[in-house]
């Protein structure tokens, strides 16, 4: 079968997405229910970290707005995996009622197919809550600001945003072997909570687990400091963005290769 061109997936994603938005926006109570809902979660952690600082002025040489910092870019960096990646949740129950199947007809790219039937639109809300987070932070820190810099914060972002991405692929490619990746998906997904903080504040193990093992240090703390702390970045922090495209890249082969192991049966 002859590859397709970047430009035809681009159309054919860009088809698809405006019939599911269209789909999405027949119930608009839903969207704005979901969508204020996911601004006070994200409004629960600002609080929470309110409280914390309302106790001790710094955390292992962290201040108050620097950890919004973080937790801001934290937020931003994972929007593309609540808005474009959300139908991994349904991988499981697809492959057990035998409906994926339907995906391998296509000649098309199977991944691609299949990730672009849903956008979760509320993950702008995010998004917004997020960008105004680190807008905040940002002035409150008097960070210097360049177009350099902010061509920085994009690229860093991005990148990423590509490695909890690769761990929701992964995790949600182990249904193709078992029953119910839910618990395993759950739990990858619940990693990003440990994202928001910097690693110095872990012991040395888990800041080992959280560089080497499962880089979630690579969503918003090793990234962040090229623009938050610039006098003092690692080696690593320039390093995120090739960890983050191979990471990613890795369970993009990690999921099309489970997905050959799917028989067609459902069960």
């Amino acid at each position: 079968m002859k590859r397709k061109s970047l430009g035809f997936y681009l159309r054919i994603y860009r088809k698809i997405l405006a019939q599911d938005l269209k789909s999405k926006m027949s119930y608009r109570a839903d969207f704005i229910i979901s969508t204020i809902g996911m601004i006070f979660t994200n409004i629960s952690g600002f609080i929470g970290f309110w409280i914390i600082f309302r106790n001790f002025p710094s955390i292992n040489g962290w201040s108050y707005h620097e950890m919004l910092f973080l937790y801001g870019f934290s937020l931003v960096a994972l929007t593309p995996v609540q808005c474009f990646f959300d139908n991994n949740w349904s991988l499981r129950q697809y492959v057990y009622s035998g409906d994926f199947i339907k995906y391998c007809f296509r000649p098309i790219n199977l991944f691609i197919y299949f990730q672009s039937e849903v956008f979760d639109i509320k993950g702008l809300g995010q998004f917004a809550f997020g960008t105004g987070t680190l807008i905040y932070s940002w002035i409150k820190l008097d960070l210097a600001f360049t177009p350099l810099i902010l061509l920085k914060l994009i690229v860093f972002l991005i990148t990423a945003s590509l490695i909890m991405i690769a761990l929701q692929n992964a995790a949600a490619a182990t249904c193709f072997w078992t029953h119910n990746s839910f618990y395993v998906l759950d739990l990858a997904f619940r990693f990003k909570d440990y994202a928001r903080y910097p690693i110095t504040i872990f012991s040395p193990v888990f800041r080992f687990i959280f560089s080497f093992v499962i880089p979630i240090a690579f969503i918003a703390y090793y990234p962040s400091l090229v623009i938050l702390r610039p006098d003092e970045v690692p080696v690593l922090s320039w390093l995120s963005p090739l960890i983050g495209t191979a990471f990613f890249f890795a369970s993009y082969k990690f999921w099309m290769y489970a997905a050959t192991r799917y028989s067609g049966t459902g069960s």
